[in-house]
């Protein structure tokens, strides 16, 4: 192993961690303030991947795409909240669940009708689609790059929202006693509107920026859900800063076990061994570091107070 591959997997866990929050983010939000347990959250970030790469590829404008991605999905978000969701606000976690899952089957049979069964693949802006020289010897890819500024500019300005300006006082006092927020006069229906769409926003960016990595494919968003939820329950549920530090650490310990383990393994292990092991053995590990968090604290690292 050497130093420009470690670095440049350090690189990789860093925006893999980026993107996760950006999902993990609106999810806690909405889990915390809303108390809905939304699994259509990935559906989201497909119908934001899809789009992006349908418009990129129709006007060959990669901003274009990522803008196209935020319309419709706060669309579908808006329609998607006033019909379903507000139907489930103090129900049940199981009904949430069963119902938001259904969502996902119609998401994904709406998806095979418009664009087929076969991924498409999303291509990066042409501006971004050559390497930059960070050090001698590290090329990195350029688009990588973007994420993690992206990413940076995204946790900073939630950051900034939630915690400096008035609408993010209103957020914090839903997350920590809704029904004290409702005697003081907020009103809680505005901003459990405003938190989904927000939500569904972060979802579509997200959606947007990881199409040109992946394949978009029907059912990517539920690959993504898994490891948000897995940041969600690491972080604690209702805390944007334990979503943040949650997907830096899930994002570096994903990238770190399927780049640096297999190298671990072949030192005492048969590459025929290796090969069907470590892939399993690193997906495996999230969730180790998950039970591991939960032994010690189990409501999450930065827990939402209330």
């Amino acid at each position: 192993m050497t130093t420009i591959l470690f670095i440049e997997q350090m690189l990789n866990g860093l925006g893999y961690g980026f993107m996760l929050f950006l999902l993990a983010a609106g999810l806690t939000l909405v889990f915390g303030i809303m108390d809905v347990m939304n699994l259509a959250h990935g559906s989201l970030f497909m119908a934001g991947a899809y789009v992006a790469a349908h418009v990129h590829g129709r006007t060959g404008s990669f901003v274009i795409g990522v803008l196209a991605a935020l319309a419709v999905v706060l669309v579908l978000a808006l329609v998607l909240e006033v019909f379903l969701v507000r139907r489930l606000y103090g129900r049940e976690h199981l009904a949430q669940v069963l119902a938001t899952f259904g969502v996902i089957l119609v998401a994904d049979d709406a998806v095979k009708l418009i664009w087929g069964a076969a991924p498409i693949m999303a291509s990066a802006p042409a501006l971004l689609s050559g390497p930059i020289e960070l050090l001698p010897g590290l090329m990195y890819p350029s688009y990588r790059l973007l994420i993690l500024a992206a990413g940076v500019l995204v946790a900073v300005g939630l950051y900034l929202l939630v915690n400096h300006t008035r609408v993010g006082m209103l957020v914090r006092a839903g997350a920590s006693n809704r029904r004290m927020a409702e005697f003081m006069g907020v009103r809680v229906g505005q901003v459990f509107s405003m938190v989904f769409l927000l939500g569904a926003a972060l979802a579509a960016l997200a959606g947007a920026l990881m199409g040109p990595l992946t394949a978009v494919q029907v059912g990517m968003g539920e690959e993504i859900l898994i490891p948000s939820l897995v940041v969600l329950v690491i972080g604690g549920i209702g805390s944007v800063r334990g979503a943040f530090v949650a997907a830096m650490v899930v994002g570096m310990v994903d990238t770190i076990g399927r780049a640096f383990l297999p190298l671990l393994l072949r030192s005492f292990l048969s590459p025929t061994l290796v090969s069907d092991l470590a892939p399993a053995m690193a997906g495996l590990a999230t969730y180790a570091l998950m039970a591991c968090v939960l032994a010690f604290k189990p409501a999450g690292l930065f827990p939402a107070r209330g």
